[in-house]
């Protein structure tokens, strides 16, 4: 879903990568269950697999971060002059009809510009600990502000933008570009996290630790060498490991948005 609709394929694309990593075809059966809040927040089941009680602290744990998130960004913003509009979260288990078709939990955590929407699978945090060996509150906090990272670069217009210019230029070129967007979510995720525990006092010793981990756990190099044995510079469209906790952290060490340029650096420099 990394096209001109789509910020990218999300954490959750890379954590499979070398596994499975396909979409799923045509329509939806039905929504068996489907809960609205003033968080813009719904859970979806089209397969007809009823939430585990483990799913469904998940997404009481995702609303909250998603709550989170609204309220940092809604400050930066209009200390910026500008208005801050949340993306909704749909938490779905197996399939999901998005504005741009059909999307499995194959996918993991994305955001899709289309709808303005995080989608997150109800399974995918279960799956991240078992696959990665990645757990903890902010490691799942993380995956859910690199999303909504996405959504602030499509507000700004930076998502827009950087998907034509990839529309235009050649795979390795359009990868590269990729790269400078996924860093830049990063980025804003580490300034949520700065935000958020100035806020509220969130954050607990090793928590920073725990998100740190992740990145490095989800950077190109990484996956691919756990799944390849070797990797493929030139295939990277997330980053490496060093770089996506390099930049997760500069977020969260300065907590300034505007500290975030991943575009005007040349790419051997980000």
């Amino acid at each position: 879903m990394s096209t001109g609709r789509a910020a990218g394929v999300g954490l959750g694309g890379l954590i499979i990568i070398g596994i499975i990593s396909l979409l799923m075809g045509g329509d939806p059966t039905e929504v068996l269950q489907q809960m609205g809040s003033a968080g813009g927040t719904e859970i979806v089941s089209q397969s007809g697999r009823t939430p585990t009680a483990e799913e469904e602290e998940l997404a009481v744990f995702s609303k909250q971060i998603l709550a989170g998130t609204e309220d940092v960004w809604t400050e930066i913003f209009a200390r910026n002059g500008r208005t801050y509009v949340a993306p909704k979260l749909v938490l779905y288990n197996d399939y999901v009809q998005t504005a741009s078709g059909t999307a499995s939990a194959q996918m993991g955590p994305f955001y899709n510009s289309a709808d303005q929407t995080v989608y997150i699978d109800l399974s995918f945090f279960t799956s991240m600990k078992q696959q990665i060996g990645a757990d903890g509150d902010f490691a799942y906090a993380y995956v859910i502000a690199h999303e909504v990272g996405h959504h602030v670069q499509y507000l700004l217009g930076t998502l827009q933008q950087a998907h034509q210019q990839m529309s235009r230029v050649s795979q390795a070129e359009s990868n590269q570009i990729s790269v400078r967007l996924e860093l830049q979510a990063d980025f804003y995720a580490g300034v949520w996290a700065y935000h958020d525990n100035r806020m509220y006092n969130s954050l607990e010793p090793g928590d920073l630790e725990e998100g740190l981990a992740v990145a490095a756990k989800i950077g190109d190099d990484y996956l691919q060498k756990k799944a390849r044995g070797y990797s493929q510079p030139e295939t990277f469209n997330h980053g490496t490991s060093e770089q996506r906790s390099r930049w997760l952290k500069k977020g969260f060490s300065t907590g300034n948005p505007a500290l975030g340029d991943t575009f005007s650096p040349s790419y051997s420099q980000l």
